[in-house]
């Protein structure tokens, strides 16, 4: 009888390890801080953007933690296209966009330019593979293996997202290759953490029409249950908008948006799928009416564990704008429960993010460059 004994010393020494490293993070974190940002660009798509020493003074004591990472696209400067005009957005010029990889280590520098307890406020993000690249996850490990201790997931990385995806050089990525699958196979055997960005649907969608990626998204979620997933902006964009019902001006399209992501947080195969309510644009159509504020704050206060809180800020200059989709989001704080409100600002982060810490740093250990 003996035999169990050993995974139990196993699952004990985890769990010190987790408490540990949660315990060390917090003793960093300002105490009275408003949330921690699930979802933050330190660079933009010419690889530029704050320095991190300034970042951590935009911070200040109201962002306790924060993902980092840059932006895995570089908009192409062709002279052809815009003359003598750099464009630093991808919706400023007709020229492609191509995987820039240097992102990590720019990203691991960045992070390694900190002290010990600077550090212990960031989670350092994977993003400069492609998606449709059966090599991207040999990237992923080879980041993992240069720069050991860094790293807590990947993301947040794109397959179709609206206008970007047409604009990328090469193979387009998509939602049944099996290049995406290693990567998220591989995701969670190592324990990181995946953002991932699909749109729910495709730009303008007509009225009366399923959402054109549901599906295929869900079924990629389900033949990865033990990677720890994260939706960005619950699948929406500038013209991508929610699902509506119910009279809207645009017309009815089923199902509505409560009762799609009610099916994804009811269904027993996608409890590892989260969702992030970041960017000012997802911000808005929260907010817009009193019943979307209503059913949205319904939600998350019957699920408080599946959604997490980011600006998808890119490259903050100063504090008060950096806290502005923050308090956009002022009436759906309000509408919350306290716990709720306290899990989506920052206890779903902690729970997410400390464990990756734990999981990644012994995959690094136990596979060695």
């Amino acid at each position: 009888m003996p035999a169990p004994a050993r995974p139990v010393r196993a699952c004990l020494a985890v769990w010190l390890l987790l408490s540990g490293a949660a315990a060390g993070a917090a003793a960093q974190v300002p105490g009275n801080a408003l949330f921690h940002d699930s979802h933050f660009h330190l660079t933009n798509y010419v690889q530029e953007g704050t320095d991190i020493h300034e970042y951590l003074k935009i911070m200040g004591d109201r962002i306790g933690r924060s993902t980092l990472f840059g932006i895995p696209l570089q908009q192409t400067w062709s002279y052809e296209n815009s003359g003598e005009y750099g464009p630093t957005y991808y919706l400023s010029s007709d020229a492609p966009l191509y995987y820039y990889s240097f992102t990590d280590a720019f990203i691991a520098m960045t992070y390694r330019s900190l002290t010990k307890a600077e550090q212990a406020r960031f989670d350092p993000m994977i993003t400069g593979f492609n998606p449709a690249d059966m090599y991207a996850v040999d990237h992923i490990k080879r980041v993992l293996r240069t720069f050991p201790g860094v790293f807590s997931g990947i993301g947040e990385f794109t397959i179709h997202k609206e206008f970007v995806s047409s604009k990328v050089a090469g193979e387009v990525a998509s939602l049944t290759d099996p290049a995406l699958d290693s990567i998220l196979s591989f995701a969670g055997k190592a324990g990181l953490v995946v953002i991932l960005h699909n749109d729910l649907d495709v730009p303008f969608a007509k009225a009366g029409q399923q959402p054109v990626f549901l599906k295929q998204l869900t079924d990629l979620f389900r033949r990865h249950p033990d990677a720890r997933i994260i939706w960005a902006h619950v699948g929406l964009g500038r013209v991508v908008h929610p699902v509506l019902s119910g009279g809207a001006t645009q017309g009815e399209r089923p199902p509505a948006m409560l009762e799609l992501v009610r099916g994804i947080l009811e269904d027993p195969t996608l409890r590892h799928v989260h969702f992030d309510i970041s960017w000012d644009e997802v911000a808005k159509y929260v907010v817009a009416t009193p019943q979307s504020l209503q059913n949205t704050a319904m939600i998350i206060n019957r699920y408080p564990d599946r959604f997490l809180f980011g600006t998808d800020n890119v490259a903050p200059t100063e504090q008060k704008k950096h806290l502005a989709v923050y308090e956009m989001y002022q009436p759906l704080w309000q509408a919350l429960s306290p716990e709720a409100s306290a899990k989506v600002r920052k206890g779903n982060y902690e729970r997410l993010f400390d464990e990756a810490r734990v999981r990644v740093r012994a995959w690094e250990k136990a596979n060695p460059r």
